[in-house]
């Protein structure tokens, strides 16, 4: 190659350094991006681990029904961002309960909520969902205690082993509020 060429192809190279470094600095000392955002509904709950134990009925005052049994079973935490699109706990047990023999739970409500169950009655179980908790709005909670309670009838027949059933409780839209 000769000089004229050599130096032909070193202004070509410095030209077109040029050009893309203009591009570079024509964007400026500053660079946006849109960056998007979604916050999701979330409506969580979680019980404490384990099984609370076993209701017993045992007892009874002469010419009373069984004395019911009652039980602290735990805690219960719950999250929920639906802001004033108030949701709600129910409550419900795998199957029915026998005959004359009624379980009954209740949940202490968060802030600004209402628990279904009246005073220290809470509401009977069945196979069927139950509400528990009513009202509840933006809350974030935990601790929130669950008491269990057994009650029965004189026609309850006595068992010869201790039964159980699987509480499941979900949240959901409160619904018409």
């Amino acid at each position: 190659m000769n000089t004229n060429t050599l130096t032909r192809i070193s202004t070509l190279a410095a030209a077109i350094g040029l050009a893309l470094s203009a591009n570079v600095w024509a964007a400026g000392d500053t660079a946006v991006q849109t960056v998007g955002y979604d916050v999701q509904e979330v409506a969580q709950i979680s019980v404490t681990e384990g099984s609370p134990g076993t209701l017993t009925i045992s007892a009874a005052t002469p010419g009373s029904v069984p004395d019911p049994d009652e039980l602290l079973a735990g805690t219960y935490s719950i999250t929920n961002n639906a802001g004033t699109d108030s949701k709600k706990i129910t409550a419900a047990i795998s199957t029915g309960m026998p005959s004359g023999v009624t379980l009954k739970v209740l949940l202490a409500a968060p802030d600004g909520a209402t628990s279904e169950g009246s005073g220290s009655n809470g509401v009977a179980l069945s196979a069927t969902d139950a509400d528990v908790v009513t009202g509840i709005d933006s809350v974030n909670e935990t601790g929130l205690a669950i008491t269990y309670q057994l009650s029965a009838t004189i026609d309850a027949e006595a068992m010869e082993t201790a039964d159980s059933r699987v509480v499941t409780f979900t949240i959901t839209d409160q619904g018409g509020v």
